[in-house]
């Protein structure tokens, strides 16, 4: 069957088999035709003639778009290779988006799958692919616990930052700095230039000098501490959950030769007892504590410095309906992870005792970052499926791209909020003024 549609409509092609009924069942989901070329298992295709090709591989695919319709059915099928999309996946997303939003197409609630499950399971059976939930992917988080307890977030945290030291050496810039860089003089800028940039902003914005007691707070692999180590003569302690990390910036430490300047603990932030420090920064560590822990962190973060001394936190910000990220951020990347828009954060860190001195925002500066990653990622694709898999790499690729679609499109923000305890001598000017 052939249906010719004016103006700018493709025109759509319906084949017999299971590419034809997928087409048909998902019309009144999607409120009209597929927006993509469609090839199931079996090799029939439906759906524009020039549209984006999207390949079901096997009837386990369709299983899990069944079981869980939306981005996590996607998502699994996708990092699973079940589902593969030819092409660009970023242009594949960018192509749903402006769907959903022409078609005014509403949220996928469960009342909306409920008045379509006949239909549903009617085509499962017919395309054989009724049949009882597959098992998740390795790569999705299993996480157990009362909800950021210490147990449960060490486990949030080591999922993904004890991925594997050495592919975010691969990833990342020399510094391994795994935040927003920031392109003070463009978006050109060689990627470690940027992040370099980043680190010495901080350390100037929380006016660190020789000898200064500077608290890193979630110290990543130890590009902030090492930098303001070695470029400011800082006397650093860093935190982290994460073991692998630890290892790995204490190797570092040793290579350097700043043992006597820098000094990593396997600890939570709750469990910081040793200020209070000439300053304190905190680059994207605060998403992972919670809503209901965030005022317990900006606590720590204002009894760890001194009266007159500033701290620096950079955190990533989001609206709407999930804090987490969505679906598959939540269930592959960070569990447990909360964003909310920055007023909300600056009014935690305000109620906690905090002068507010500056907010800069970094969102166009996030888009230029995990672009590089994504280059290094891309171009260097065999070796990233050698070190994490080739399921571990597609998860990274729909994390990347997607990340970066959120910072482009105003959907997320990272600010750089610069705070001060009151007390202390009065302020002439802040530090990096």
């Amino acid at each position: 069957m052939t249906t010719t549609h004016q103006g700018t409509e493709s025109t759509t092609r319906t084949s017999q088999g299971a590419a034809g009924r997928i087409e048909a069942a998902l019309r009144p989901l999607l409120a009209g035709p597929l927006p993509v070329r469609l090839r199931a298992w079996d090799g029939s295709e439906a759906g524009p003639e020039d549209g984006t090709l999207v390949e079901l591989r096997t009837p386990q695919a369709l299983t899990r778009l069944l079981w869980h319709p939306g981005e996590l059915g996607a998502a699994q099928a996708y990092v699973t290779g079940e589902l593969e999309v030819h092409g660009d996946v970023g242009a594949a997303l960018d192509l749903v988006r402006e769907t959903v939003a022409a078609r005014a197409i509403p949220p996928l609630t469960p009342a909306r799958v409920a008045r379509l499950l006949p239909d549903l399971v009617r085509l499962a059976r017919d395309t054989g692919a009724l049949a009882r939930p597959p098992a998740p992917p390795a790569t999705q988080a299993v996480i157990k616990g009362r909800l950021h307890s210490l147990a449960r977030d060490r486990a949030s945290i080591s999922h993904h930052y004890d991925l594997s030291n050495e592919f975010y050496e691969f990833l990342l810039d020399p510094h391994l700095a795994y935040s927003s860089a920031y392109y003070v003089d463009g978006p050109h800028m060689p990627l470690e230039a940027a992040q370099a940039a980043k680190l010495d902003l901080v350390c100037r914005k929380v006016g660190l000098t020789a000898g200064s007691r500077f608290l890193d707070v979630g110290c990543g692999w130890g590009s902030l501490s090492l930098y303001a180590a070695e470029r400011f003569g800082a006397q650093v302690t860093g935190v982290t959950i994460a073991a692998e990390q630890k290892a790995f910036i204490d190797e570092r430490i040793r290579a350097r030769g700043l043992q006597d300047r820098v000094q990593i603990h396997l600890r939570d932030y709750r469990e910081v007892d040793d200020g209070p420090y000439d300053a304190v920064a905190s680059l994207e560590m605060g998403e992972h504590v919670g809503e209901k822990n965030y005022g317990t962190y900006a606590s720590v973060l204002h009894r760890s410095v001194k009266p007159g001394g500033y701290v620096l936190v950079q955190q990533m910000s989001r609206r709407g309906v999930h804090p987490g990220g969505g679906p598959f951020i939540e269930q592959f990347i960070a569990p447990d992870m909360t964003m909310r828009p920055v007023g909300e954060t600056l009014t935690f860190l305000q109620d906690a005792g905090f002068e507010i001195r500056g907010v800069q925002a970094l969102r166009e500066h996030y888009v230029w970052t995990v672009d590089a990653w994504v280059r290094t990622l891309e171009e260097h694709w065999d070796r990233a499926v050698e070190l994490i898999g080739e399921e571990g790499a597609r998860v990274w690729r729909l994390y990347l791209v997607g990340s970066a679609q959120a910072f482009r499109d105003n959907r997320m923000g990272v600010d750089q909020l610069l705070l001060r305890r009151p007390g202390g001598p009065p302020v002439v000017s802040d530090p990096a003024r």
